[in-house]
């Protein structure tokens, strides 16, 4: 299992790095070799009026759906142990649901999944409307699964597969993650000082490196073949 603990537009200090490291991954270890690999990201919002600024986040790429959590507290260990608790939720929320599955030799479970505090009985989570998202291929009940793992209100699919590719510059980054926290989006890669696009894939590895007007170039072409 690959885990890569960063900071964002921060130095991560050692003792931190392995306290994040061993946090989660003792958590990791719960779904007994379903993790293909983990990202930990940690930061300082740079909003003064945000009291709980130290953030830590995590992004654990399954064999199945993706687990992504956020936690913040005022300092980056508390929100390390936050993270850790809501990861721990998560997991084991999705290895039950694996295990259903397995018990029943395939049949699909039904569309809902009990959240943290839900009860039998209570008010079932329900898919009222579809639309294509950057998200892979999926049925009714693994949208419900990836909605609960995500830890998000709602939840946009398609069984076709269609992504939306946004361009934001470094200083308006932060904003914009705060502004689409709640939707299931992530950060393919970026654009070095040497005007150059790097891909990465979900191991952190690169997997294109290329000019960026060629990639400008190649994206709108379509458009301007069709529209003039």
């Amino acid at each position: 299992m690959n885990m890569i603990v960063k900071g964002r537009h921060m130095d991560v200090r050692p003792d931190v790095r392995e306290y994040a490291e061993e946090k989660i991954g003792r958590v990791a270890k719960i779904l007994n070799g379903m993790v293909m690999s983990i990202e930990v990201e940690l930061y300082h919002e740079r909003n003064r009026s945000i009291d709980k600024a130290q953030v830590a986040e995590v992004t654990v790429y399954t064999k199945g759906p993706t687990i992504r959590a956020r936690e913040a507290a005022t300092d980056m260990r508390a929100a390390i142990d936050l993270l850790s608790e809501k990861f721990e939720v998560q997991a084991r929320k999705y290895k039950t649901r694996v295990l259903d599955r397995r018990n029943h030799k395939g049949v699909p479970a039904p569309a809902s999944v009990l959240s943290e505090g839900e009860e039998e009985g209570e008010v079932e989570r329900t898919i009222v409307k579809t639309k294509s998202v950057d998200l892979r291929p999926m049925t009714r009940d693994e949208a419900v699964l990836q909605l609960e793992l995500l830890g998000h209100d709602f939840l946009l699919f398609s069984e076709s597969a269609s992504r939306f590719v946004v361009s934001v510059s470094e200083k308006h980054l932060d904003a914009f993650e705060r502004l689409f926290r709640r939707l299931p989006y992530g950060i393919i890669g970026r654009v070095t000082e040497e005007s150059r696009f790097l891909l990465r894939g979900i191991l952190a590895n690169v997997i294109m490196d290329t000019d960026v007007a060629r990639l400008k170039e190649a994206w709108q072409a379509p458009f301007k073949k069709l529209f003039g």
